[in-house]
């Protein structure tokens, strides 16, 4: 049985996985991580190859690749090497979740979920310029951000002029808007809203993420207003207004909607989002995610999502492959955001972001948000990150704090 004490001592990466190559004349790479298998879902690749890096850049993969031309090399045997994860749906904000947890869970783009609006933005901003992994945000339609008082129930506290001004000055970091559409947030201005946040997507192209569940409008309505690109998040909501008729079928609007380009995504997260039901029923339907995401925050740390490969491994449990997993929290997450459209793959030439990831067999409890618990054999845990083609050498994330169970 594997214990809490051999994950706590794996958790760091070992001294034995890296290895500092005597420097020749000249290496030809910088880094190369030899012995893993490799998957990339962008390529169709799943095989046994070595990952070389070359000034932030992923010069060659390949099996093979001798050691002796690497300034050093990091261990892969037995671990699963991938793009660096993309995780577009967190809350890496300042006081609460450091980007340093997140990059620890092996994410090396992350995309805040719309934490803050036109009036604070500028605090994630300052979290982006410091960030060691590249973060990126949703800038929240609502001026104020999560939790502002009335939030969209109020909308007065929308100022489009301020969020296209916001975007303007800082294209680099803002890539699309955020609008939370529950009854709690937005009451009966769930659609209005949608209108109002599109007339600030359109003017620069990029896309709107709709948080449901719980709203006053069907789904079918909401799904009416959106456009091509937008992702409807928190897809596996539990009733009412969800992706399921009364009978428990998907609905036919939601189908139509993906044909017409409308992306579904997890959002984990800790609040009514995720039901181990709904998740259930959608895949039984084939009603996959196109994304899967973490909704992570400061109190997802502790509860219910751990970390990115935490959220993942249920995907695992779920029935979905180890190929169909990566490439949601890879290259199908990078194409839902055009301004990350470049990442999630390790073809040659791309920014060397690498994950390694270690898929560990036992029995591990995982749980939904409403108290639902199942018992997985599969668990993935983050051992190693490369972002930027830089090695990340602070501790990985740690494991659950519930022991694995026999």
């Amino acid at each position: 049985m594997v214990t809490r004490r051999d994950f706590l001592f794996s958790s760091v990466l070992p001294a034995a996985l890296m290895a500092r190559v005597p420097a020749a004349a000249a290496t030809q790479y910088d880094l190369v991580i030899k012995g893993g298998r490799v998957i990339d879902p962008a390529q169709k690749m799943n095989g046994f190859f070595d990952v070389a890096i070359r000034n932030g850049r992923i010069a060659a993969v390949r099996a093979g690749i001798p050691a002796s031309e690497a300034a050093e090399v990091l261990d892969g045997t037995g671990k699963l090497v991938t793009p660096g994860l993309v995780d577009i749906h967190a809350h890496p904000r300042p006081g609460e979740l450091s980007a340093e947890r997140v990059l620890a869970g092996g994410v090396t783009t992350v995309v805040d979920g719309g934490s803050r609006g036109a009036e604070n933005i500028q605090d994630m901003v300052d979290v982006s310029d410091k960030a060691p992994n590249r973060l990126r945000a949703l800038i929240n339609i609502c001026k104020k951000g999560n939790f502002a008082d009335g939030e969209l129930l109020d909308l007065k506290n929308v100022d489009q002029d301020a969020a296209r001004n916001a975007i303007r000055a800082r294209r680099n970091v803002i890539v699309g808007v955020k609008a939370r559409l529950s009854r709690a947030t937005a009451g009966e201005n769930d659609l209005e809203a949608i209108r109002l946040a599109h007339k600030v997507t359109k003017a620069f192209g990029i896309p709107l993420m709709v948080h449901v569940g719980d709203t006053r409008s069907s789904m079918p309505e909401i799904l009416a207003l959106l456009e091509p690109g937008d992702i409807v998040t928190h897809v596996y909501s539990p009733p009412p207004n969800n992706i399921f008729d009364n009978a428990g079928r998907i609905l036919p609007p939601v189908r139509e909607a993906r044909r017409r380009g409308i992306l579904f995504d997890v959002g984990h997260g800790l609040n009514g989002h995720f039901t181990w039901e709904t998740a259930d029923r959608a895949l039984q339907q084939d009603f996959l995610p196109d994304t899967i995401t973490s909704d992570l925050n400061g109190n997802g740390l502790i509860a219910q999502v751990f970390d990115f490969p935490n959220v993942l491994s249920k995907f695992l449990l779920l029935g979905m492959s180890i190929d169909q997993v990566v490439a949601r929290a890879t290259v199908s997450s990078a194409r839902a955001i055009p301004a990350l459209k470049e990442l999630g793959t390790l073809k040659t030439g791309a920014v060397a972001d690498v994950t390694v990831l270690e898929l560990v067999e036992g029995n591990f409890e995982f749980a939904d948000n409403i108290g639902g618990k199942r018992t997985g054999r599969r668990r993935l845990f983050a051992r190693a990150v490369v972002a930027g083609g830089k090695k990340w050498n602070g501790e990985m994330s740690p494991p659950p704090p519930a022991e694995p169970h026999a």
